[in-house]
């Protein structure tokens, strides 16, 4: 403290110029001095007026003053520095608020190297040395110094824990064995200690077999990237070859055709990555809970191990699967398949300059828990968190149709079969419903590229391969796939819920009023995207499609 006092004020050895101590100094015959670099500098400035001046006091010199080196004040910097460093290196030693102090110093202290918990008190480095010297002291057990030694000590008996209660989990010294913990089950602490450093090694080898598992799913994330990458780009060039065959009406449509699948391999991209990132956080996760169990393990000290165990020994369950389960790769085929098939059919394709390719670009399956698929909805409520908004395209409506409500709603003008397909694609899980009015009409679903210009049996919903009917009548159901019948019992009602996982497979009919009740599910494999449709046969009849309240979509 007596050097610190008696240390020269660093700012009267600082250059006015550059305010750095005083390098090479010189002085002036005004009294006031500089680097000698800087002064030389400055007058370098002034060179042009021939007129020197001081930067200080601006005492003026003619002509340019011949400085030479002040020895004296050069040797003064010098030890300031010097007295500096070893300042600055006294101050290192002594302690902060964060530092655990020596309980022995007195005035300022200085940190504690080591605390002991025999003595219970936390010594610096001098003080310290008794503990290696005598005999006696060289018994006790020196840990890293530590703000808590006085927990090691029973405050009711002024004894130290060296027990541990296994009755009431917690240290107490060997005269609580005799009043308040009398009868319980005990055991030493260094015991206790020894149990318990077992279970965390269990528990480390669970950390790091977790690690290992997760690194290994990454590994198969990366792949599954590098799968869809090259799927992607073998698609689009296959689509670019077929594409090539058609007329001009056909090109527009292929670069469409390219944006989708670009859009869908950023979509699927972005999944696998936001996937492998958990998997990465987890890792992360997992190794800092492994650092937290051995910083405690390599903790010496009984009473704090004991105490800071319950908190950091417990491992949180994986909320994923312990390996990713990757269903067989197919992507993009299934766009190839609809383009090929597009370029087979270019005949009919040419009748409907409007047609839409509809692309069943296969969503990548990619999960941590597994490929089982999600429940289908039980209320009315869970069923509107998949509703779509349907409207028809009146490109597909027979000529007898007369749409309105803004393409919702369908009616028919006279007596016979006339159809119409929706303008949107159903993919992914979706719902719908259908309010329907007259002597019957049939709600279905079918792929766009049913026959439209056939016969009945190729063209009408339910009555070939490519579409899917449920028959509605005043008193009645029926339900019609590929000209097959299945009668149906149920609750009559004006509107009809339909809903579809298309992944999955599953297509359900509903009868809607105050409940739902399903009146048939159909579990097949969908090869392309689905429309919805309707089909009117008495000039009575209207159907609706009804704009629900929760309009969200999953697909």
């Amino acid at each position: 403290m007596a050097q610190q006092r008696n240390q020269p004020d660093s700012e009267k050895f600082s250059c006015f110029i550059c305010l750095d101590l005083l390098k090479d100094p010189v002085t002036t015959s005004c009294g006031h001095s500089y680097c000698m670099d800087c002064i030389k500098t400055h007058w370098d400035g002034e060179d042009r007026k021939r007129i020197y001046s001081c930067p200080q006091c601006r005492k003026t010199f003619t002509p340019r003053p011949d400085l030479q080196k002040n020895v004296l004040l050069a040797e003064l910097v010098e030890e300031l520095k010097k007295t500096g460093l070893q300042a600055a290196a006294a101050d290192h030693c002594y302690a902060g608020p964060e530092d655990v102090a020596c309980d022995v110093c007195t005035g300022r202290k200085m940190k504690a190297v080591k605390s002991c918990l025999g003595c219970l008190i936390s010594y610096c480095e001098n003080h310290l040395q008794p503990h290696y010297d005598v005999a006696q002291l060289q018994k006790h057990q020196l840990v890293e110094p530590s703000k808590n030694l006085q927990e090691n000590i029973c405050s009711r008996h002024d004894k130290m824990k060296e027990i541990f209660c296994l009755t009431d989990q917690q240290l107490i010294c060997h005269l609580c064995t005799m009043d308040e913990h009398k009868g319980h089950k005990t055991v030493p602490a260094a015991a206790e200690r020894k149990k318990k450093q077992k279970k965390l090694k269990v528990s480390r080898l669970n950390i790091q077999q977790r690690i290992q598992d997760r690194q290994k799913d990454v590994k198969l994330l990366q792949q599954e990237l590098e799968d869809i990458n090259v799927s992607a780009h073998k698609t689009v060039e296959d689509s670019e070859k077929m594409f090539t065959q058609m007329i001009h009406l056909i090109q527009k449509r292929l670069s469409e055709v390219k944006q989708q699948i670009r859009s869908q391999q950023e979509t699927e991209v972005s999944r696998v990555k936001e996937l492998q990132e958990k998997l990465e956080q987890e890792i992360r996760d997992l190794e800092r809970k492994d650092a937290e169990l051995k910083q405690l393990s390599d903790t010496p000290d009984h009473s704090q191990f004991l105490h800071n165990y319950p908190s950091v020994s417990a491992l949180s369950e994986s909320t994923h699967s312990s390996s990713i389960n990757i269903r067989p790769r197919r992507h993009f085929e299934d766009v190839t398949a609809a383009v090929k098939e597009l370029r087979d059919q270019l005949q009919d394709i040419l009748r409907d300059t409007r047609t839409n390719i509809s692309l069943a670009i296969t969503e990548v399956d990619v999960s941590l828990s597994g490929p089982e698929p999600e429940p289908e909805p039980k209320s009315r409520d869970e069923f509107l968190e998949y509703s779509r908004e349907i409207t028809l395209d009146p490109n597909t409506a027979h000529g007898r149709l007369e749409l309105s409500e803004g393409d919702r709603k369908v009616s028919n003008r006279s007596i016979g079969y006339c159809q119409c397909l929706s303008r949107e694609s159903l993919t992914g899980r979706c719902y719908y419903e259908v309010e329907w009015r007259g002597e019957g009409v049939y709600v279905a679903v079918a792929y766009k590229n049913i026959c439209r210009d056939g016969g009945l049996y190729e063209c009408g919903f339910g009555l070939n391969y490519k579409s899917w009917s449920l028959r509605c009548d005043i008193d009645s159901y029926s339900f019609w796939y590929n000209n097959t019948e299945t009668l149906i019992s149920g609750p009559q009602s004006s509107r009809i819920g339909v809903y579809l996982d298309h992944r999955a497979g599953i297509l359900s009919f509903y009868s809607v009023s105050e409940t739902m009740t399903l009146l048939h599910r159909v579990q097949t494999t969908f090869t392309e995207p689905i429309h919805a449709g309707v089909c009117l046969f008495y000039d009575s009849d209207t159907a609706e499609f009804l704009q629900l309240k929760q309009s969200t979509s999953s697909v």
